[in-house]
This record gives C-alpha cells, structure tokens and sequence, in this order.
C-alpha cells in the first residue's frame, strides 16, 4: 500500500486545513499517517482513519526543534513513506529536513503564504526568502502554493524548475457545508436570537485570531465612526493569550461595551454566522491565500480586504468586494458607508462572490489536483 504522511504544527491544522485532503488520499487507497503536536481535536482525526504520531512543534525558535527533527526521522524512517507532504512555515522547514535524512523519495512542501511578503523589513525579507530558497532546492520534490503570486515569486526566483512549482489554489466545501442552499433556518433564527440580531439589521463580520496583524483593530476603529443604527459587527474568534499581543487585548476592552458590536469567542458554526452577515472584513496585514475570505465569499458576503497578497485573488476589487489600503481605517470606513447605503450594490456582489467561490475555490477540486499529482509522483519513483 501507498503511504502518505502529512506534517504540520498543531492538530487544529491536521483537522480543519488537511481534513479532506486526508480522507481524499485514504479513498484513493493510501496510508495515510500524520505528524503534528496534540491537541482538542486529535480523536476527530483519528476517526478519519488518519493514524497520528505526536511531535511538539514549538512555532518559536527553540533547541527542542532538534529534538522534533528526531523524532520525525525515527517515525519517518519506521513507516517508509512514499511522500512526505509538509505545512506551516516551522514544521514545513523541521518536516523537510527530517524526511531529507530519512531518504523519503517524494517531499512535496505546500506553501500556504510564503512567510516573506511585501510589507516586511527588508533584511527580513532576504533571510527568509533566502532560507526558503535554499530548503526548496535541497529539500524539496515540488512546491504547491495556493496563490499565483507565490507561484511566480517561486518560478522567478528559481527555487525550483517551473514544471515542479504547482499553484493550487484554497477551497472550502462549497457544496456542502458552505452552501447557503443547505443552512438550517431553524438553526439561523436561534442563532440570531442569541447574539441580538433582528433580521433588519445589516450584519458585517470579521473571523480570524484576534491579534494585530489581522487588521483587528483598524476594522473596529472604521466600525465606531459609522453613525448607523441599523448594522451589527460580530467578531469571531479566540483572544491570543500569548505574550506578543497583549496590548491588542487591552486595547479591545474599549469595544467590549459598544452596543452594535458582538465578540462570539471561538465558534464551530462558521457557516451559519456568515450565513447572517451580508459584509465581510479582512483587514489583515500578512495573509497567504485566505480561507476565511473564501469562506465568506460561498456564503454570499460582500468584501472588504486589504490589497495584500492572497487578498487581492480572491477579491476582485469593485465585482465581489472592495481592497483598501494596509492600516487604514479611514479607507476601511469609507467603503462600509458605501456598502451600507447601497443595498444594490451590495447585493450584487454578494451574488458575485457566490459565483466566484463557485467557480474557483471548490475545495473537492484543489484535493484532486494533489491526489493527481501525488499519483503522478509515486509512478515516478
């Protein structure tokens, strides 16, 4: 039998990334292992049919890497992999070196946002550029990106042939779970019930860490300055608790009281939140090829993103949604208002983002485009 192992940081990752890719590749009859740290939702994969190997992945530069790197080699050098497929900056980078020395004779790295990006210092940017670079060309069979400016940032700079660079794109599950066709209306006025949300209201969302770099802040100062009676904000997703971003946490207790905005926490039914929103907002400052966006975009909300890489693929500005600028909450208001005030505008392209999310980001087809490729790879070799 054909065996896959698939690494990645954090179970989290291994559930809600890699969950069809795995049970896409254990219908096509492999083996399917995977490596990452344990968490909450380790039995939901292994009743996949995914048989895990816990390895603690610290994101931060850390001795115990060397250890990781150990551990995956005995694991690596036991099941004998046809393909090692890694994710996420740090365990792609510790994953390649381990299946490297365990002479794994297929390392395919997918790129999910190449950690260098635009906005950076940049000497930043040429040390890691440089570190990608280098783990591409001698630790890497074939490099998928999920975004076209990944693609050819990879195929210019050379990091490996261009035959061996695969852009594939992100997808949700538009059919199903992220199909407004398929929501539960039951579910939809409980869920509005709760938070306080009539169905009059126009509802903008946000979903994503609640941490500075995702444009957080700059979303709920433009928020504030609209005089609107008639339109909610619901913000979704977990408060960081680390040390990096506690000034971010302070500085939220001020919007905590606002009686137009809703902080849900960490939720499990996406699909039905933004099923009630009509606007989305991602103002985020780094991105690779946002999910959320695509998300939103199959439930049929218009757009708000900044012009960042990954962003500005998905949202073509003016047709689906509008891109403003980096850090610019005036920006950020200015196109609400717009919104807000232009129900026909609006709706349209709401419309649009549906038919776009239909056409492009239909994850069943970006998992058959891997499986191909991995098929394609095992004939190889």
């Amino acid at each position: 039998m054909r065996k896959i192992v698939q690494i990645c940081a954090i179970d989290s990752t291994m559930k809600s990334l890699l969950g069809e890719l795995n049970r896409g590749t254990i219908s096509a009859g492999y083996k399917t292992y995977g490596i990452c740290s344990s968490g909450e939702n380790w039995h939901d994969i292994e009743k996949d049919g995914v048989e895990l190997i816990e390895v603690e992945i610290k994101r931060s530069v850390s001795l115990s890497h060397i250890k990781a790197i150990i551990q995956m080699y005995k694991a690596l050098k036991s099941i004998n992999p046809d393909i090692v497929h890694v994710h996420t900056p740090v365990a792609a980078l510790l994953g390649r070196i381990a299946a490297k020395m365990a002479r794994v004779p297929n390392i395919v790295y997918t790129a999910h946002g190449f950690y260098f990006h635009e906005n950076m210092h940049p000497l930043l940017y040429c040390l890691i550029y440089w570190i990608e670079k280098i783990m591409a060309k001698f630790f890497t069979d074939i490099i998928f990106t999920q975004s076209e400016e990944d693609a050819k940032t990879a195929i210019e700079g050379k990091f490996l042939s261009e035959n061996r660079i695969v852009c594939i794109s992100n997808g949700v599950d538009v059919e199903g779970k992220f199909n407004p066709a398929n929501i539960n209306i039951e579910e939809i006025n409980e869920i509005r019930k709760s938070l306080g949300i009539s169905e009059d209201k126009i509802v903008v969302s946000f979903v994503g860490r609640i941490v500075k770099e995702k444009g957080i802040l700059d979303l709920l100062e433009a928020f504030t300055q609209i005089n609107k009676s008639n339109v909610k904000l619901l913000i979704i997703g977990s408060k960081y608790q680390g040390d990096r971003d506690r000034d971010t946490i302070s500085r939220l207790k001020i919007y905590e009281s606002h009686p137009n905005i809703v902080f849900t926490g960490k939720r499990d039914d996406i699909h039905n939140l933004l099923y009630i929103s009509d606007i989305f907002c991602l103002p985020s400052y780094r991105e690779g090829m946002p999910r959320s966006i695509i998300e939103a975009m199959a439930m049929e909300n218009a757009i708000i993103a900044t012009n960042i890489r990954g962003s500005r693929e998905e949202v073509i500005n003016g047709y689906n949604g509008f891109l403003v600028p980096l850090a610019d909450p005036a920006s950020i208001r200015d196109k609400l208002e717009v919104l807000l005030e232009n129900k026909e505008l609006r709706d349209s392209m709401r419309k649009h983002s549906r038919l776009r999310a239909e056409d492009l980001y239909n994850e069943k087809k970006v998992v058959k485009k891997q499986i191909d490729i991995f098929s394609q790879l095992v004939k190889c070799k």
